[in-house]
């Protein structure tokens, strides 16, 4: 028995089908939690049926079902299935104070399926069920009873999605704009001051000026003064501006708040919902496979491409995932430069010894440090030292509003590019070690510099490696939040880091991140059921990201690969 079993031993199987076995209780691991992600998260969008329950007290609890559980200890030989209880959806939030509620299966007494509940989606208060009473422009009635509701209801809130597409407009770009003139021209004055303290003061600057007019009259005419006049002159037509795009904004925002409709819940009692806050109407148990599916595609596009609302449980997360992208691109833009030329160094130029080996085990350290201890160091150096030196020098008449010496974009890539710098450094000296000794000899045979050979031949032929270690920063970097809370992420941008007022990229900007969204809204929320949805889109939005950004770098690495075939990696 025993030398059969050392035999066994010895040939090594066990230890094979160990690994095998552990990387696949791994994969497995992975793809279910990846395969709970996906059923948690892309069910969110799905518009499911409108249940209407009746109790046994005569109460009714209308609303989506989300899920059903059996109650603890309730399995008895009588009853083997024991007792459950569901998960309603109710809504109605504004009326009830709650988003969801459970409902015990003997307190039922009927479950139907009625086809006239209307559902609302609306831009605060969550979702509305229940049936129209009444429709009002002002005081007048428009439309009385659920069907004639219905159909007036519809037109009235494409009209009101455009107004309200309109008024951001004007609110996000045209008064955005005219601010930031403002602004400009303020700061512009501000620096002239502080530039020239003699110079003179507002009501200085105007003088009047007699000159002959055509008739030979003598006319007065104001002249201005120095550039600060000009700047002055600007400030006012700009503010001449901004009032004129006010009253715009007033006069559609009258139109928006114009129409109101009644609604009526299961138990009798009335809400009336301003139009303009209702984004869509929608009779669930009357739509079919095809316009569900439609609807589907569309709340997945509504997700992808819109801003968040209702402290981010609700709306989209496009500018969490466009800051993650950002903040990726930037930190990969810095990371790829410092490692490459630190591990060019150590494995080309250095002398190896002492020194190199202990810079080497430095570095294979700062890949084990905290990442919170990066952000801290982020903070006091980029943040406060080079941040505080440049609006110091560069926008002091901004001072002491800091411009980049407060959390931003940049700030925070930089950060995360030194906490994935020693990836880069690694996988970099990998790839320069894994290139052919007879390759730097040829080149050199043939009469190129070292620097030549470098660049010609040594760093194409390491490519690979280069972007292998840039594809383990960029997963690392897009899932780190502990740095981003001390160095510029925020839980809701204002606007993005990139826009069409100049110059365009705004490195001093503060930005949303997808890993900070998920711990905010998962952890932070106000209304915890209801962000449990957005806490599973949102991850399954990260890894997507992660994944993609990898794919990108792995084909251009397979491509190099081919092209470089005479590297091992």
């Amino acid at each position: 028995m025993r030398t059969p079993f050392k035999k066994f031993l010895a040939s090594g199987n066990v230890f094979i089908w160990g690994c095998a076995a552990g990387v696949s209780v791994s994969l497995l691991m992975v793809f279910g939690l990846l395969l709970l992600i996906m059923i948690n998260g892309l069910g969110y969008f799905w518009t499911s049926d409108i249940v209407e329950l009746t109790l046994k007290d005569q109460q009714h609890v209308t609303g989506q079902l989300a899920g059903r559980e059996v109650i603890p200890r309730s399995v008895t030989p009588d009853r083997p299935e024991g007792r459950g209880r569901l998960r309603v959806k109710i809504g109605n939030r504004d009326l009830y104070g709650l988003d969801f509620k459970w409902v015990n299966d003997d307190q039922i007494v009927s479950q139907t399926y009625p086809a006239d509940v209307v559902l609302l989606e609306r831009r605060e208060w969550g979702n509305m069920y229940g049936r129209i009473k009444a429709l009002y422009k002002g005081e007048t009635l428009l439309a009385a009873g659920n069907e004639g509701g219905w159909i007036a209801l519809a037109p009235l809130i494409s009209t009101t999605n455009a107004l309200h597409q309109q008024i951001t407009r004007i609110e996000n770009i045209e008064i955005g704009s005219i601010n930031a003139e403002i602004e400009s021209a303020r700061l512009k004055i501000r620096a002239f001051e502080m530039g020239n303290p003699s110079s003179p003061s507002p009501s200085t600057r105007e003088g009047k000026e007699e000159r002959s007019g055509p008739s030979g009259l003598l006319t007065t005419e104001s002249t201005e003064r120095g550039p600060i006049g000009n700047l002055e002159a600007q400030v006012a037509d700009a503010e001449s501006r901004y009032q004129q795009k006010t009253i715009e904004l007033e006069t559609l925002r009258a139109q928006f708040n114009e129409h109101s409709v009644v609604m009526v819940d299961a138990n009798g009692r009335e809400k009336q919902i301003p139009v303009g806050q209702i984004i869509r109407a929608l009779r669930p148990n009357e739509m079919g496979l095809l316009h569900k599916s439609w609807t589907y595609l569309t709340n997945v596009w509504s997700v992808l491409s819109k801003e968040p609302r209702e402290a981010n449980t609700e709306g989209g997360i496009f500018p969490a995932i466009f800051g993650t992208v950002m903040m990726v691109i930037i930190m990969s833009l810095a990371v790829v430069p410092f490692g490459v030329l630190a591990a060019l160094y150590l494995r080309e130029y250095a002398k190896q010894g002492t020194s190199v080996r202990l810079v080497r085990i430095a570095v294979n350290n700062l890949a084990g440090v905290p990442s919170i201890v990066f952000g801290v160091f982020g903070l006091g150096f980029f943040i406060y030292a080079i941040g505080g030196t440049l609006d110091q020098l560069f926008f002091p008449e901004r001072l002491p509003t800091p411009t980049f010496g407060t959390g931003g974009i940049l700030w925070a890539s930089l950060t995360l590019a030194l906490l994935t710098v020693p990836v880069v450094i690694v996988a970099t000296e990998e790839g320069l070690a894994a290139v052919p000794r007879e390759f730097r000899e040829g080149s050199l045979a043939l009469g190129a510099t070292k620097l030549e050979t470098m660049i010609k031949v040594v760093i194409p032929c390491a490519l690979p490696g280069i972007l292998t270690g840039l594809i383990l920063a960029m997963a690392r970097a897009a899932g780190e939040v502990a740095p981003l809370m001390l160095t510029g992420v925020v839980k809701l941008a204002p606007s993005l880091p990139v826009d069409s007022s100049w110059p365009f990229f705004h490195f001093d900007r503060k930005f949303m991140h997808l890993g900070f969204h998920i711990y905010d809204v998962g952890f932070q929320s106000p209304n915890v059921e209801a962000a449990k949805p957005m806490v599973y889109i949102t991850t399954l939005v990260l890894i997507t990201v992660v994944v993609l950004l990898n794919f990108t770098a792995i084909i251009l690495r397979n491509h190099l690969r081919k092209k470089y075939a005479g590297s091992v990696l």
